[in-house]
């Protein structure tokens, strides 16, 4: 009698689950998902990007910039240093004039550069507001607002090589703080045929004025992507098939002898002082020394960068 209870309870239960005598097969049950797709058609992968840009580019439109952490404004004061930034070609989107202000040929010069360019709009204020807006430094009538850099995805930098048919050359920089080593940098990557130059979102160089105008123009042609943690970025570009290449004074392989420049390559450059970072280091493929019979210890960033990015250009043409 107990028996034949137990087993009405089962056949009437509603509980979830495998039932008895189903072997675990419920009306829902998995079912297989079939071949794996083409690379081209797996949601983020370096292919698939790559395939859309071509697309984007058949079709005459921009390619969508998904970006990093956005960077903050700026605002450039004194009447040469607004000077030099709008000769250089540093953006801006505001110039600000202070009222009565004496109209020498600094002011006439940098009024004239901005009107030229278009897009900078012209404000006439009176100083204290010039005072309140820079903390009372000495603006000397002339204030230049410079937009938020746009900075980059790390993965959109090998997007771009591929879509180009190209193998990416990118270089990363680690605890670089000179915006000047970032901006000499860029110049580099672009003077040699690089894809872009990555940069930690915290204790680093970032794309200030300085840093556009040491560039001379180059930021303008060079994205420079922001990564909120370095070292998984380089281990994403490993992923995607990049060899990972850190400069180190007590690297195990001389630059010449680095083939690696030949292919998809990141080079990682760390700062004068410290050089990389334990964990940069560690992740690292490759660690390269750059000959010096000179004797010198080491290079800044900007010329290191520079040898290095010589020699694959060398190695590649």
């Amino acid at each position: 009698m107990a028996g034949n209870s137990q087993r009405r309870n089962r056949r009437t239960s509603n509980k979830k689950g495998a039932q008895v005598g189903s072997g675990g097969k419920r009306r829902r049950s998995l079912e297989g998902k079939g071949p794996t797709p083409p690379a081209e058609m797996r949601k983020g992968h370096a292919k698939q990007r790559a395939a859309q840009a071509r697309a984007r580019k058949a079709t005459g439109r921009p390619a969508p910039r998904r970006g990093g952490p956005k960077g903050t404004a700026e605002l450039v004061v004194g009447r040469n240093p607004v000077y030099e930034a709008l000769r250089e070609g540093v953006p801006a989107t505001t110039l600000y004039v202070q009222q009565f202000i004496d109209n020498d040929d600094r002011v006439r010069d940098a009024l004239k550069l901005a009107a030229d360019r278009g897009g900078v709009n012209l404000l006439e204020a009176p100083r204290a507001e010039l005072d309140r807006m820079t903390n009372n430094l000495n603006h000397q009538g002339l204030v230049l607002q410079v937009p938020p850099y746009d900075y980059a995805h790390p993965d959109d930098l090998v997007a771009n090589a591929l879509d180009d048919g190209e193998d990416p050359l990118i270089v990363a920089l680690d605890g670089v703080t000179d915006p000047r080593n970032l901006g000499a940098v860029v110049r580099s990557v672009s003077a040699f045929g690089g894809h872009g130059v990555v940069v930690p979102e915290r204790r680093a160089a970032h794309m200030t004025a300085g840093a556009w105008k040491t560039s001379a123009g180059a930021a303008a042609r060079t994205p420079v992507a922001r990564a909120t943690n370095l070292t998984r970025a380089l281990e994403a570009y490993q992923k995607a098939g990049l060899m990972v290449v850190g400069l180190a004074a007590d690297g195990d392989t001389e630059l010449h002898e680095l083939d690696a420049l030949e292919g998809p390559v990141v080079v990682v450059v760390g700062s004068e002082g410290k050089g990389l970072s334990r964990l940069v280091g560690e992740t690292c493929d490759l660690r390269v020394r750059i000959p010096m019979p000179g004797g010198t210890e080491s290079l800044n960033a900007g010329v290191a960068a520079g040898v290095v990015l010589y020699e694959a250009s060398r190695r590649r043409a």
